[in-house]
C-alpha cells in the first residue's frame, strides 16, 4: 500500500495497559538460534542505562503534536546503519509478540495491536539480533547511546523522529514490562531484540531494549 492511501487508516483505540501487560511481561519470543560470532552482539554500556525519573527523557519540543494512527513502514537508525522495512506482527501461539521471519535478516516488525510510532503512547518495534547465517537487522542495537536518533517512516507519508534516552538489557525471566511498555503520556518508541548471555541449549537469556521519545516529525 502506498502513502497516498493513508486515508483508509482509522485511528485505533489504544489497548488497555492490563491487556498488553499480560502479553508482554514474560518478554519477547525472539529468535533463539544464535550464531558463533566472536564476542557476540554488542551489549549496552552501563552509561546508556535509562534514567527512569521524569527528567530522564528528552523534553518534547514546544509545539510538537503526536501523530495520528498510521502503520509503520520502515525504520532507520543511522548510527548503526540500519535501514529496514517493517512488517506488521501480532502474537504467536504462546501469546508473545511474534518476531519477523528469521530468513530475512533485514526485516523489523511493528506490534500492530498497540500504538503506532508517533502516536501518544509507547510503540514497539522488534527484530532479530541474528539468524543461522549471521548478524541480523538489530545486531548492533546494544551499541546505541543516548542522544542518537531513530526515524520511523509511516504509510501516511509522515516520519516520526525519536531521540534515544536509554539502552538496557533485561533477563527474559525478570522482564520489567511496566517500565518498558508503560504509557509515559508522550509519543515513545521501544526497539527490542535478543541479548544477554547465550547458550546453544536455550539461546539468548535476555532482551536489549532501546528507549526513545519523539522529538520531531516531518
Amino acid at each position: 500500500m502506498s502513502p497516498k492511501d493513508f486515508s483508509v487508516f482509522e485511528p485505533r483505540r489504544r489497548q488497555p495497559w492490563g491487556v498488553l501487560a499480560l502479553v508482554m511481561l514474560s518478554g519477547l519470543a525472539m529468535v533463539r538460534n544464535g550464531v558463533d560470532v566472536e564476542m557476540g552482539p554488542p551489549q549496552p554500556a552501563a552509561a546508556a542505562a535509562p534514567d527512569t525519573r521524569p527528567t530522564g527523557a528528552p523534553p518534547v519540543p514546544t509545539g510538537l503534536e503526536p501523530l495520528p494512527h498510521a502503520p509503520a513502514s520502515r525504520i532507520k537508525i543511522p548510527s548503526i546503519r540500519v535501514a529496514a522495512p517493517i512488517m506488521d506482527v501480532g502474537l504467536d501461539e504462546n501469546g508473545w509478540i511474534a518476531a519477523p521471519p528469521p530468513e530475512d535478516p533485514n526485516l523489523a516488525g511493528w506490534y500492530q495491536n498497540g500504538i503506532a510510532p508517533g502516536q501518544r503512547g509507547t510503540a514497539v518495534v522488534v527484530g532479530h539480533v541474528d539468524n543461522a547465517a549471521g548478524p541480523a537487522v538489530f545486531y548492533g542495537l546494544g551499541s546505541l547511546d543516548k542522544g542518537q536518533h531513530i526515524e520511523v517512516e509511516r504509510y501516511d507519508g509522515r516520519v516520526a523522529v525519536f531521540e534515544i534516552y536509554g539502552v538496557e538489557v533485561y533477563s527474559k525471566s525478570n522482564f520489567p514490562g511496566v517500565q518498558v511498555y508503560g504509557d509515559t503520556g508522550e509519543p515513545e518508541l521501544r526497539v527490542i531484540t535478543c541479548g544477554g548471555g547465550y547458550s546453544r541449549a536455550h539461546g539468548y537469556d535476555g532482551n536489549v531494549v532501546v528507549y526513545a521519545r519523539m522529538v520531531g516529525s516531518r
